[in-house]
């Protein structure tokens, strides 16, 4: 198509992930200029999915629009001083992608309950639970726990003074 890709995808983008009847009732209502030949692509890929694969157009959902860049018309313009400016008239390639969702009524959610047991402890867990406690509390008895935490007084001199400064707005 004989359009910037940058203008072609903004309207691209706008039927992107939606269904193919709303997407066709977008497009003609665009006052851009890529919106008619999008629209007639889009009317293009349908009838031939109807056509070749039997899906009906209320099913066709629209995946995906790729509008990539062409290849470039190099025309010369004259400028000042006999010299030549360059224009370079752009080209876009599109790529529309369809696939067929089944529109289903309301689906169902479904709910997952989880039952949760409470255990009465036997004596054999309890036995060795009481003996993990007073392992720990022998363990513990020698240690003594320290006094005081302190700060690390690595800041010093000037370093202390630029991080204490307030921050002048």
């Amino acid at each position: 198509m004989r359009i910037a890709p940058r203008k072609v995808r903004l309207v691209a983008n706008l039927i992107k992930k939606s269904p193919v009847l709303s997407a066709e009732a977008q497009l003609k209502f665009q006052i851009k200029k890529s919106a008619l030949p999008i629209l007639k692509l889009l009317k293009s890929a349908v009838a031939s999915s109807v056509n070749n694969f039997s899906l009906s157009p209320e099913n066709l959902y629209i995946v995906n629009v790729l509008v990539d860049e062409g290849p470039k018309l190099k025309r010369f313009r004259a400028r000042a001083f006999g010299r030549a400016g360059a224009i370079h008239k752009k080209t876009s390639h599109i790529t529309l992608i369809l696939e067929e969702r089944a529109l289903s009524g309301v689906k169902k959610k479904k709910k997952v309950f989880e039952e949760v047991k409470e255990e009465k402890p036997s004596f054999a867990s309890a036995y060795s639970a009481n003996q993990a406690d007073s392992a720990g509390k022998k363990a513990t008895e020698g240690r003594e726990a320290p006094r005081e935490i302190k700060p690390r007084q690595g800041l010093g001199g000037i370093t202390r003074r630029i991080f204490r400064r307030k921050v002048i707005g």
